[in-house]
Protein backbone atom coordinates (compact mmCIF):
# COMPACT_ATOMS: atom_id res chain seq x y z
CA UNK A 1 0.00 0.00 0.00
CA UNK A 2 2.73 2.32 1.02
CA UNK A 3 4.71 1.88 -2.29
CA UNK A 4 1.64 2.28 -4.16
CA UNK A 5 0.82 5.60 -2.76
CA UNK A 6 4.58 6.38 -3.32
CA UNK A 7 4.10 5.68 -7.15
CA UNK A 8 0.64 7.50 -7.77
CA UNK A 9 2.40 10.39 -5.68
CA UNK A 10 5.22 10.34 -8.12
CA UNK A 11 2.63 9.77 -11.42
CA UNK A 12 0.93 12.85 -10.28
CA UNK A 13 3.69 14.79 -10.78
CA UNK A 14 3.15 17.37 -13.71
CA UNK A 15 6.57 15.90 -15.46
CA UNK A 16 6.12 18.14 -18.39
CA UNK A 17 6.28 21.05 -16.37
CA UNK A 18 9.40 20.11 -14.12
CA UNK A 19 11.23 19.08 -17.43
CA UNK A 20 10.36 22.59 -19.46
CA UNK A 21 11.45 24.67 -15.72
CA UNK A 22 14.80 22.90 -15.43
CA UNK A 23 15.43 23.28 -19.36
CA UNK A 24 14.62 26.97 -18.91
CA UNK A 25 16.46 27.34 -15.84
CA UNK A 26 19.87 26.30 -17.88
CA UNK A 27 19.53 28.42 -20.70
CA UNK A 28 18.68 31.35 -17.90
CA UNK A 29 21.38 30.81 -16.33
CA UNK A 30 23.63 31.28 -19.25
CA UNK A 31 22.14 34.51 -20.63
CA UNK A 32 24.26 36.64 -18.20
CA UNK A 33 27.00 34.34 -18.97
CA UNK A 34 26.77 35.26 -23.10
CA UNK A 35 25.76 38.84 -22.74
CA UNK A 36 28.79 39.53 -20.51
CA UNK A 37 31.21 37.67 -23.19
CA UNK A 38 29.69 39.65 -26.13
CA UNK A 39 30.46 42.87 -23.81
CA UNK A 40 33.84 41.87 -23.00
CA UNK A 41 34.04 41.09 -26.76
CA UNK A 42 33.13 44.27 -28.17
CA UNK A 43 35.07 46.44 -25.43
CA UNK A 44 38.75 44.75 -26.30
CA UNK A 45 37.28 45.60 -30.38
CA UNK A 46 36.40 49.11 -29.36
CA UNK A 47 32.87 49.13 -30.51
CA UNK A 48 29.04 48.48 -28.85
CA UNK A 49 27.95 45.13 -27.35
CA UNK A 50 25.03 45.39 -29.97
CA UNK A 51 26.91 44.56 -32.78
CA UNK A 52 28.34 41.45 -31.01
CA UNK A 53 26.86 37.97 -32.18
CA UNK A 54 27.74 36.44 -28.52
CA UNK A 55 25.47 39.14 -27.00
CA UNK A 56 22.94 38.25 -28.90
CA UNK A 57 22.82 34.74 -28.26
CA UNK A 58 22.57 35.51 -24.33
CA UNK A 59 19.51 38.13 -25.39
CA UNK A 60 17.91 35.61 -27.23
CA UNK A 61 18.56 33.08 -24.68
CA UNK A 62 16.92 35.21 -22.50
CA UNK A 63 13.62 35.27 -24.66
CA UNK A 64 13.58 31.79 -25.01
CA UNK A 65 14.07 31.04 -21.71
CA UNK A 66 11.83 33.85 -20.52
CA UNK A 67 9.10 32.20 -22.64
CA UNK A 68 9.85 28.41 -20.93
CA UNK A 69 9.11 29.97 -17.65
CA UNK A 70 5.83 31.06 -18.97
CA UNK A 71 5.13 27.79 -19.86
CA UNK A 72 6.30 25.53 -17.17
CA UNK A 73 3.87 28.34 -15.01
CA UNK A 74 0.70 27.06 -17.08
CA UNK A 75 1.30 23.36 -16.98
CA UNK A 76 3.07 23.04 -13.18
CA UNK A 77 2.03 24.57 -9.95
CA UNK A 78 4.62 27.76 -8.71
CA UNK A 79 5.95 26.02 -5.44
CA UNK A 80 7.52 23.53 -8.00
CA UNK A 81 8.56 25.70 -10.84
CA UNK A 82 10.37 28.78 -8.94
CA UNK A 83 12.82 26.82 -6.58
CA UNK A 84 14.02 25.22 -10.05
CA UNK A 85 15.03 28.57 -10.83
CA UNK A 86 18.28 27.55 -8.78
CA UNK A 87 19.29 25.76 -10.75
CA UNK A 88 20.12 28.21 -13.73
CA UNK A 89 22.21 30.06 -10.52
CA UNK A 90 24.87 27.30 -9.92
CA UNK A 91 24.75 26.79 -14.17
CA UNK A 92 26.03 29.80 -14.89
CA UNK A 93 28.54 30.13 -11.82
CA UNK A 94 30.21 27.17 -13.76
CA UNK A 95 29.47 28.62 -17.11
CA UNK A 96 31.19 31.72 -15.90
CA UNK A 97 34.56 29.97 -14.52
CA UNK A 98 34.68 28.09 -17.54
CA UNK A 99 33.62 30.89 -20.44
CA UNK A 100 34.46 34.16 -18.74
CA UNK A 101 37.35 32.72 -16.42
CA UNK A 102 35.45 34.02 -13.10
CA UNK A 103 36.49 31.47 -10.28
CA UNK A 104 34.70 31.99 -7.35
CA UNK A 105 36.72 31.14 -4.40
CA UNK A 106 35.35 29.17 -1.34
CA UNK A 107 33.53 32.18 0.16
CA UNK A 108 31.67 32.66 -3.19
CA UNK A 109 30.81 28.95 -3.48
CA UNK A 110 29.40 29.27 -0.23
CA UNK A 111 27.21 32.11 -0.97
CA UNK A 112 26.01 31.08 -4.04
CA UNK A 113 24.77 27.96 -2.36
CA UNK A 114 23.39 29.60 0.52
CA UNK A 115 21.51 32.10 -1.94
CA UNK A 116 19.51 29.54 -3.67
CA UNK A 117 19.12 27.54 -0.39
CA UNK A 118 17.33 30.44 1.27
CA UNK A 119 15.69 31.07 -1.94
CA UNK A 120 14.03 27.75 -1.92
CA UNK A 121 12.98 28.10 1.21
CA UNK A 122 10.94 31.38 0.91
CA UNK A 123 9.42 30.18 -1.78
CA UNK A 124 8.19 27.01 -0.69
CA UNK A 125 6.88 28.55 2.56
CA UNK A 126 5.38 31.74 0.34
CA UNK A 127 1.60 31.98 1.22
CA UNK A 128 -0.13 30.43 -1.88
CA UNK A 129 -2.29 32.92 -4.25
CA UNK A 130 -5.65 32.97 -3.87
CA UNK A 131 -7.46 32.07 -7.36
CA UNK A 132 -8.51 35.44 -9.13
CA UNK A 133 -10.67 34.49 -12.45
CA UNK A 134 -11.34 37.64 -14.01
CA UNK A 135 -9.95 41.19 -14.81
CA UNK A 136 -12.62 42.42 -12.23
CA UNK A 137 -11.38 40.48 -9.47
CA UNK A 138 -8.07 41.75 -11.05
CA UNK A 139 -8.63 45.59 -10.83
CA UNK A 140 -10.29 44.92 -7.83
CA UNK A 141 -6.84 43.86 -6.08
CA UNK A 142 -5.34 46.37 -8.10
CA UNK A 143 -7.12 49.59 -6.86
CA UNK A 144 -6.41 48.03 -3.20
CA UNK A 145 -5.11 50.52 -0.83
CA UNK A 146 -2.32 48.66 0.17
CA UNK A 147 -1.21 47.59 -2.97
CA UNK A 148 -1.32 50.78 -4.70
CA UNK A 149 0.33 52.66 -1.42
CA UNK A 150 3.24 49.79 -1.94
CA UNK A 151 2.82 50.65 -5.80
CA UNK A 152 3.82 54.52 -4.94
CA UNK A 153 6.81 53.53 -2.69
CA UNK A 154 8.09 51.20 -5.41
CA UNK A 155 8.01 53.95 -7.68
CA UNK A 156 9.25 56.57 -5.89
CA UNK A 157 12.58 54.01 -4.92
CA UNK A 158 13.21 53.61 -8.51
CA UNK A 159 13.17 57.17 -9.04
CA UNK A 160 15.76 57.26 -6.57
CA UNK A 161 17.39 54.94 -7.77
CA UNK A 162 17.72 55.41 -11.22
CA UNK A 163 18.14 59.59 -11.15
CA UNK A 164 20.47 59.73 -7.93
CA UNK A 165 21.89 56.57 -6.76
CA UNK A 166 22.67 54.78 -10.23
CA UNK A 167 24.78 58.26 -11.71
CA UNK A 168 26.81 58.51 -8.88
CA UNK A 169 27.61 54.60 -7.62
CA UNK A 170 26.05 52.22 -9.97
CA UNK A 171 29.71 51.31 -11.28
CA UNK A 172 31.03 50.62 -7.97
CA UNK A 173 27.99 48.75 -5.65
CA UNK A 174 26.35 45.88 -7.35
CA UNK A 175 23.16 46.81 -5.19
CA UNK A 176 22.11 49.69 -6.81
CA UNK A 177 21.50 47.89 -10.57
CA UNK A 178 20.19 44.78 -8.22
CA UNK A 179 17.80 47.14 -6.90
CA UNK A 180 17.09 48.24 -9.64
CA UNK A 181 15.95 45.50 -11.65
CA UNK A 182 14.27 43.66 -8.50
CA UNK A 183 12.04 46.66 -7.60
CA UNK A 184 10.40 46.47 -11.60
CA UNK A 185 9.77 42.70 -10.75
CA UNK A 186 6.91 43.90 -8.52
CA UNK A 187 5.61 44.98 -11.87
CA UNK A 188 6.45 42.63 -14.67
CA UNK A 189 5.66 39.57 -12.67
CA UNK A 190 2.21 40.43 -12.19
CA UNK A 191 1.36 42.54 -15.27
CA UNK A 192 2.16 39.09 -16.99
CA UNK A 193 -0.59 37.18 -14.75
CA UNK A 194 -2.86 40.11 -15.38
CA UNK A 195 -2.18 39.80 -18.96
CA UNK A 196 -3.74 36.43 -19.40
CA UNK A 197 -7.01 37.31 -17.34
CA UNK A 198 -7.26 40.58 -19.35
CA UNK A 199 -6.91 39.36 -22.74
CA UNK A 200 -9.57 36.73 -22.33
CA UNK A 201 -12.29 39.38 -21.68
CA UNK A 202 -10.82 41.27 -24.65
CA UNK A 203 -10.17 38.88 -27.32
CA UNK A 204 -12.38 36.22 -25.99
CA UNK A 205 -16.10 35.68 -26.83
CA UNK A 206 -18.86 38.21 -26.12
CA UNK A 207 -18.43 41.79 -26.71
CA UNK A 208 -15.67 43.26 -24.58
CA UNK A 209 -15.62 46.38 -22.27
CA UNK A 210 -14.38 49.50 -22.75
CA UNK A 211 -12.75 48.75 -18.84
CA UNK A 212 -10.93 45.43 -19.76
CA UNK A 213 -9.31 46.96 -22.87
CA UNK A 214 -7.83 50.08 -20.73
CA UNK A 215 -6.99 47.39 -18.15
CA UNK A 216 -4.98 45.13 -20.85
CA UNK A 217 -3.24 48.16 -22.38
CA UNK A 218 -2.28 49.14 -19.09
CA UNK A 219 -0.88 46.04 -18.06
CA UNK A 220 1.21 45.65 -21.33
CA UNK A 221 2.52 49.12 -21.15
CA UNK A 222 3.63 48.58 -17.87
CA UNK A 223 5.18 45.12 -18.79
CA UNK A 224 6.58 46.66 -21.77
CA UNK A 225 8.11 49.69 -19.89
CA UNK A 226 9.26 47.32 -17.11
CA UNK A 227 11.28 44.69 -19.22
CA UNK A 228 12.99 47.47 -21.27
CA UNK A 229 14.31 49.34 -18.23
CA UNK A 230 15.30 45.62 -16.69
CA UNK A 231 16.91 44.81 -19.91
CA UNK A 232 19.08 48.20 -20.03
CA UNK A 233 20.05 47.93 -15.96
CA UNK A 234 20.95 44.64 -16.39
CA UNK A 235 23.58 45.33 -19.13
CA UNK A 236 24.92 47.68 -17.01
CA UNK A 237 25.65 45.69 -14.31
CA UNK A 238 27.06 43.14 -15.86
CA UNK A 239 29.34 46.00 -17.80
CA UNK A 240 31.28 46.69 -14.47
CA UNK A 241 30.08 43.41 -12.22
CA UNK A 242 31.37 39.80 -12.34
CA UNK A 243 27.89 37.94 -14.24
CA UNK A 244 28.06 34.64 -11.76
CA UNK A 245 27.81 36.93 -8.25
CA UNK A 246 25.19 39.64 -9.90
CA UNK A 247 23.03 36.69 -11.08
CA UNK A 248 23.01 34.97 -7.73
CA UNK A 249 22.31 38.26 -5.72
CA UNK A 250 19.44 39.29 -8.37
CA UNK A 251 17.90 36.04 -8.54
CA UNK A 252 17.65 36.21 -4.70
CA UNK A 253 16.04 39.76 -4.82
CA UNK A 254 13.93 39.08 -7.37
CA UNK A 255 12.06 36.55 -5.98
CA UNK A 256 11.85 38.33 -2.78
CA UNK A 257 10.84 41.24 -4.56
CA UNK A 258 7.95 39.38 -6.39
CA UNK A 259 6.58 37.23 -3.40
CA UNK A 260 5.97 40.71 -1.28
CA UNK A 261 4.25 41.93 -4.59
CA UNK A 262 2.29 38.91 -4.78
CA UNK A 263 1.03 38.75 -1.16
CA UNK A 264 0.09 42.05 -1.12
CA UNK A 265 -1.93 42.35 -4.50
CA UNK A 266 -3.32 39.03 -4.30
CA UNK A 267 -4.04 39.43 -0.07
CA UNK A 268 -1.88 35.96 0.24
CA UNK A 269 -0.52 37.24 3.63
CA UNK A 270 -3.55 36.58 5.74
CA UNK A 271 -3.07 33.12 5.20
CA UNK A 272 0.78 33.31 6.36
CA UNK A 273 0.86 30.84 9.15
CA UNK A 274 2.96 30.49 11.86
CA UNK A 275 5.51 28.21 11.17
CA UNK A 276 5.52 29.40 7.56
CA UNK A 277 6.94 32.57 8.72
CA UNK A 278 9.61 31.57 10.78
CA UNK A 279 10.77 29.18 7.78
CA UNK A 280 10.11 32.38 5.82
CA UNK A 281 12.58 34.59 8.36
CA UNK A 282 15.52 31.50 8.37
CA UNK A 283 15.13 31.63 4.86
CA UNK A 284 15.77 35.19 4.49
CA UNK A 285 18.45 35.01 6.76
CA UNK A 286 20.56 32.40 4.90
CA UNK A 287 19.79 34.52 1.77
CA UNK A 288 21.11 37.77 3.31
CA UNK A 289 24.64 35.71 5.12
CA UNK A 290 24.99 34.23 1.05
CA UNK A 291 25.03 37.86 0.13
CA UNK A 292 27.20 38.64 2.37
CA UNK A 293 29.68 35.94 1.55
CA UNK A 294 29.12 37.03 -2.19
CA UNK A 295 30.24 40.47 -1.56
CA UNK A 296 33.21 39.48 0.74
CA UNK A 297 33.96 37.12 -2.41
CA UNK A 298 33.87 39.73 -4.82
CA UNK A 299 36.05 42.12 -2.96
CA UNK A 300 38.71 40.06 -2.22
CA UNK A 301 38.67 39.35 -6.15
CA UNK A 302 38.99 42.80 -7.04
CA UNK A 303 41.76 43.12 -4.53
CA UNK A 304 43.70 40.06 -5.54
CA UNK A 305 43.44 41.31 -9.35
CA UNK A 306 44.85 45.42 -8.28
CA UNK A 307 47.63 43.51 -6.60
CA UNK A 308 48.46 41.67 -9.90
CA UNK A 309 48.42 44.42 -12.16
CA UNK A 310 50.46 46.94 -9.57
CA UNK A 311 53.14 43.93 -9.55
CA UNK A 312 52.86 43.62 -12.85
CA UNK A 313 53.07 47.54 -13.63
CA UNK A 314 56.25 47.10 -11.25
Amino acid sequence: MAFDSELNAVSSLPVAGIVIAVISSFINGSTFVLQKKGILRSRDRGGSYLGDAVWWSGTLAMIVGQIGNFLAYNVAPAVIVTPLGALGVLFGAVLASWILDEHLNILGKLGCVLCCCGSVVLIIHAPKAETVTSSQELEERISDPVFVIYALLVVLMLVVLIVWMAPAHGTSNIMVYVAICSLLGSFTVPSSKGLGLAAQDVFGEGPSSSRALALFLGLLGTLAVSIFIQFYFINKALESFSSNVFEAVYYVTFTSTVILASALLFKEWTALTLTDSLAMLCGLTTVCVGVVLLRISQEASLTWKQKGLREKTD
